[in-house]
């Protein structure tokens, strides 16, 4: 499966990305922290992509997320598979949706303060507050040449371009 080799190449790395089964990929969109972050998976049917592939927001990531918006996702990404219908489109999906994550979740209420608030009252005394203590890896030159083949044509680059990896 030429689709398959392709994924696991694009995405090497990202953590973003789960491999549950050879057909079957999770991507979250947003970062783990982002209250705006949510989970798309992908599963092939056999006579993919001749048929469209399954797509699910039913990952327990996504429990914090109503019932509407998640249906108004799937909707949006349902029309990108027509419109890809016999060609490998796993990754069109993910990165469709990565481009679209602040209109998919335009409704989605966020309610960060409150849940950070109350964590802390809670009290969890052996949680230093200065987690982020991992190094930021620097881009290589042709890292940063590729981003900037990847701009749009408005010269504007697209949202997270300058988004990087944290090594673990």
């Amino acid at each position: 499966q030429m689709e398959l080799e392709a994924l696991r190449s694009i995405y090497e790395g990202d953590l973003c990305f789960r491999e549950l089964s050879p057909v079957s990929f999770q991507y979250r969109i947003g970062e783990s922290g982002d209250p705006k972050a949510f989970l798309i998976e992908v599963s092939w049917p056999e006579t993919y992509p001749q048929t469209a592939p399954v797509i699910s927001m039913d990952a327990f990531f996504n429990n914090t997320i109503s019932s509407a918006i998640k249906q108004s996702i799937l909707d949006k990404l349902m029309v990108e598979v027509e419109a890809n219908l016999g060609t490998a489109m796993t990754y069109t999906l993910f990165e469709y949706a990565k481009d679209n994550k602040e209109v998919f979740m335009e409704k989605q209420p966020v309610n960060t303060v409150t849940s950070v608030s109350n964590s802390i009252s809670i009290g969890t005394p052996d949680v230093p507050p200065s987690k982020k203590k991992e190094k930021k890896e620097q881009l290589s030159k042709t890292q940063k040449r590729k981003l900037a083949d990847k701009t749009d044509n408005k010269g504007e680059l697209p949202r997270g371009w300058n988004w990087v990896d944290v090594i673990k």
